[in-house]
């Protein structure tokens, strides 16, 4: 487990490589072709900068250029667009409709880890959504005890459930603070 953190760099594509992906899919279902122009302007970024990352995509196999100079995928590049556009998705429904996060929070969060998070997860993911959604009775029953669902931590942190050394509650507002701190310092 010491090395859990070189699989970050294990992913097929960077966070980066997934938004020019996306926009260029996102450009072909809009108006049917795309250009490096294109992209760079709806990810507002230089044309030069588009143009270093649509290279190596171009290199690797997963955007396709043509002889006018339009953008595509291939098979590899639409199979990665599906992902991380689904992925996406049921992120931001789960952090839209299950945590009631405002959306602006969401979409950003999402946006954060949509290439991250493993298949197996985003199939766990999905298939909680689909448990929580549905009309099964047990499922609603679900859904209304987690909207009157009290933390009660914040008054016992050592009764906190899901504690193993301190109360989960405790370790996030303490990460919050360490990150307010490190933003605020030079």
């Amino acid at each position: 487990m010491d090395d859990v953190w070189k699989q970050f760099e294990q992913n097929p594509i960077s966070h980066s490589a997934a938004h020019h992906i996306v926009a260029i899919v996102e450009l072909l279902e809009r108006h049917g072709y795309a250009r490096v122009s294109d992209v760079a302007r709806m990810l507002n970024i230089t044309r030069g900068s588009a143009s270093l990352t649509l290279k190596s995509l171009k290199q690797r196999g997963i955007v396709v250029e043509d002889e006018n100079r339009f953008l595509k995928l291939s098979g590899e590049g639409e199979r990665i667009a599906s992902s991380v556009r689904g992925r996406a998705f049921l992120m931001r429904k789960f952090f839209l409709d299950v945590l009631d996060i405002p959306t602006e929070e969401a979409e950003v969060d999402a946006c954060k880890i949509e290439h991250l998070i493993s298949l197996a997860t985003a199939e766990r993911l999905a298939q909680f959504l689909r448990y929580y959604w549905d009309n099964d009775p047990r499922s609603a029953s679900f859904r209304e005890g987690w909207d009157r669902f009290e933390d009660g931590c914040k008054e016992d942190p050592l009764a906190c459930p899901a504690r193993e050394t301190e109360c989960v509650s405790d370790i996030v507002a303490e990460s919050c603070r360490e990150d307010a701190k490190a933003v605020k310092e030079p």
